[in-house]
């Protein structure tokens, strides 16, 4: 990907934190980009985020700007310290788009995961019937290639079986529940499944209910990615029919968290969610 990488959250946030280290320190892009050997474009690369920097790069910049904080140097290089090895997604002819390989790799390094779906139940938590029935009725695709989107689907869902698993909250309306995609036994089959999920500890399932007057709708589907320090990252991934838009901003990502716990407080709890689940499961088995 060279000089032109994909500008992914750590590589915004990294750039934005050098720009305003560097302003404050009174050292002008081209100053810097000569402590680096690089020409004049160099500095604006890395704190636009088009350039990945390395450990070295950002210890030099580290010592221009005196930045001395031990918090702050472990935080910067948290932010520059991304995987260089091979994604586990990534296959020669593969068909993902930058923004979607954006989001596997924060679900993939992410210690937390909250998410809000208004619509289907989320990706983490589908069986591959009900993620066959989606992909098929939303977009039609060659065989070939809705396959590869299912199997990538179902291979998500081994963040689960991970010696440490993150922590995983979901939080949909009961209308989802509803919803017969690929039909009554796709649907049991779904609902059981998430039954069955729910038994991990790390992962919580709560519903609202059509019983809920006071439903804070947010106005659209997310995803919350955190990460612990000292990465510090939060990412909110909005979803839309073209792909999902990240945010960063501390403000936004506040936002979504606060939005988070309005519908946290709106839903039933964990117990009663699951119970309405195979509730609903064993009536579409018995229709």
């Amino acid at each position: 990907m060279g000089q032109q990488a994909h500008r992914t959250a750590r590589r915004r946030r990294l750039g934005a934190a050098l720009r305003h280290l560097r302003e404050t320190a009174g050292i002008t892009a081209v100053a810097a980009a000569e402590a680096l050997h690089g020409d004049g474009s160099k500095i604006s690369r890395i704190e636009t985020g088009r350039h990945r920097v390395t450990l070295l790069e950002l210890d030099v910049l580290m010592g221009l700007y005196a930045v001395r904080e031990h918090h702050t140097r472990e935080w910067l290089i948290a932010l520059a310290s991304e995987e260089r090895g091979r994604s586990w997604w990534r296959q020669p002819g593969e068909p993902l788009s930058a923004g979607f390989k954006e989001m596997l790799a924060l679900e993939s390094s992410a210690a937390s995961i909250g998410t809000f779906q208004a619509q289907v139940v989320p990706g983490l938590l589908q069986t591959r019937a009900y993620a066959t029935a989606l992909i098929n009725g939303s977009d039609p695709l060659p065989r070939d290639a809705a396959e590869f989107y299912v199997d990538l689907r179902m291979e998500r869902q081994a963040i689960f079986r991970r010696e440490v698993p993150p922590s995983y909250l979901c939080i949909l309306t009961e209308g989802v529940l509803h919803q017969h995609v690929g039909g009554p036994t796709t649907m049991a089959e779904q609902l059981r499944h998430m039954v069955d999920t729910s038994r991990q500890s790390t992962v919580t399932i709560l519903v609202i209910p059509y019983t809920q007057t006071a439903f804070p709708a947010p106005g659209c589907s997310f995803i919350i990615f955190s990460h612990p320090a000292p990465l510090s990252l939060d990412v909110v991934a909005v979803e839309a029919l073209d792909g999902a838009r990240c945010l960063e901003d501390d403000e936004a990502v506040a936002k979504y968290h606060r939005a988070l716990d309005r519908l946290r407080a709106s839903a039933l709890t964990a117990e009663q969610s699951v119970e309405l689940i195979a509730s609903i499961a064993h009536s579409i088995e018995h229709e």
